[in-house]
């Protein structure tokens, strides 16, 4: 099968489902095992898309793993979706909850994009429905005046529904999802009739995600945390999975913007180690202070990728340690001169004990960049 990415000339990014429109097609084909009411794949088939398939073939095809790490969890979560409680996904940011959301809703729904992205800016009508005004001016409230939101569409479709960032909105407008959870009914007051009651179909459902440095930002309620299931995705500690992950994410970034250069797995461990060290506020054995900001996987693929790219578009294509180090400091410093304090700790620390070996003594010559 042709993936639906090649009939668009060109986006920065697809949703997953046309991302991955070729594993969602083999598992399909493959597919024979109990599948929940409104579900495209059964949970077997969901679990297989997201976590991989271990280098056999469903349907024709080997699924790639997409999400790293929390395998439990994410089994977890595609149970809790299989019934009648929605889902939310809590974690420190970088952990991957968006992405987990996405491939959720492009596997079960075989549509991602019924989007809420909250903010404080939030309104109910970004969520339920809103108006045509001229059509509403002219013939007053009808069906055919009344603008479905992203709710109002899941519903009538049987289909996920992803609440971005939940805790950033306020109180009153999360809790416009507790009759939806309790009941699956959406009212519409102004219209009459049938029109006024939305009956959700099966295979509807919520996943929220909140990050928890906004903890206390805006506190949910008891009520709606009754309806959800918390599921908390926790940040890469192995290593080699992470080392694999962000060399393949890297290597996908470069192919797609045609860039010509390509991951040297001896400089991905280099990296992986420092973000690890750095993360963990532990290097050779000795504490170090911590880092004010989250050090994830996402910004190393970014760090990795700046560097790439620098030496690509600005230099002779071959990227060291040194331009790592030249990219670090837009990740990790953030503006905090604390910040820029510490990392240059941590790199004394390390120059003490690794200043032998050529890829560290490469990116210990670069600390003129911080």
């Amino acid at each position: 099968m042709t993936s639906d990415v090649q009939s668009i000339p060109s986006a920065q990014r697809f949703p997953a489902e046309q991302r991955h429109a070729d594993d969602i097609a083999a598992l399909r084909a493959w597919d024979r095992h109990p599948c929940p009411a409104g579900w495209q794949l059964s949970p077997r088939a969901v679990r297989s898309f997201i976590l991989g398939s271990d280098g056999e073939a469903l349907g024709g095809r080997v699924i790639e793993r997409k999400i790293f790490g929390n395998d439990v969890l994410v089994e977890r979560s595609i149970v809790t979706l299989a019934g009648q409680r929605g889902l939310l996904l809590a974690g420190e940011p970088g952990t991957a909850k968006s992405l987990l959301s996405e491939l959720l809703a492009a596997a079960i729904s075989g549509r991602s994009t019924l989007t809420v992205q909250g903010s404080a800016g939030t309104v109910e009508e970004g969520i339920r429905y809103s108006w045509n005004y001229a059509l509403l001016l002219r013939d007053g409230p009808t069906p055919a005046a009344l603008v479905a939101g992203p709710l109002h569409q899941a519903m009538e479709q049987g289909a996920l529904m992803r609440f971005e960032e939940i805790t950033r909105c306020p109180v009153e407008i999360q809790d416009l999802l507790i009759p939806v959870l309790s009941d699956r009914v959406l009212h519409v007051p102004e219209l009459k009739g049938e029109g006024s009651l939305v009956l959700s179909r099966p295979g509807f459902n919520i996943i929220a995600t909140a990050n928890l440095k906004d903890r206390g930002v805006n506190e949910m309620s008891s009520a709606l945390k009754r309806r959800l299931n918390f599921e908390t995705m926790q940040p890469l500690t192995d290593p080699r999975l992470e080392g694999e992950l962000v060399s393949r994410e890297v290597q996908r970034l470069l192919t797609a913007e045609g860039i010509g250069a390509s991951v040297a797995p001896e400089l991905t461990g280099l990296l992986v180690t420092l973000f690890q060290e750095l993360r963990q506020a532990q290097a050779l054995g000795v504490a170090l202070e911590p880092m004010s900001n989250v050090l994830s996987t996402a910004e190393a693929i970014n760090v990795l990728h700046s560097a790439l790219a620098d030496c690509w578009y600005l230099g002779d294509g071959s990227a060291g340690p040194a331009q790592l180090l030249r990219h670090l400091g837009g990740t990790l410093i953030k503006g905090e001169e604390d910040d820029r304090r510490r990392l240059r700790d941590y790199l004394r620390l390390v120059r003490g004990h690794r200043a032998d070996e050529p890829a560290w003594r490469a990116l210990l010559e670069g600390e003129v960049w911080l």
